[in-house]
């Protein structure tokens, strides 16, 4: 599913979707979630896209430069 946009979504529904793609699975073995977001929480992480300042895909892209 691909992220709400920013022109078109609210809040509360740009929050909800981080929340869910980034629910915890309880398999950190096979999931790596966690390390990906280096032990902060998603809504964090992703707070100018749930505040409508970026996008979505630049902060995920941002998340995988700074761990590879």
């Amino acid at each position: 599913m691909a992220p709400p946009s920013i022109e078109v979504s609210t809040r509360e529904e740009r929050l909800a979707y981080v929340l869910g793609q980034w629910r915890c699975l309880h398999n950190c073995e096979l999931c790596g979630k966690c390390s990906l977001l280096r032990g902060r929480e998603a809504e964090v992480v992703y707070v100018d896209y749930i505040e409508g300042r970026r996008s979505y895909m630049e902060i995920t892209f941002e998340i995988r430069d700074i761990n590879y």
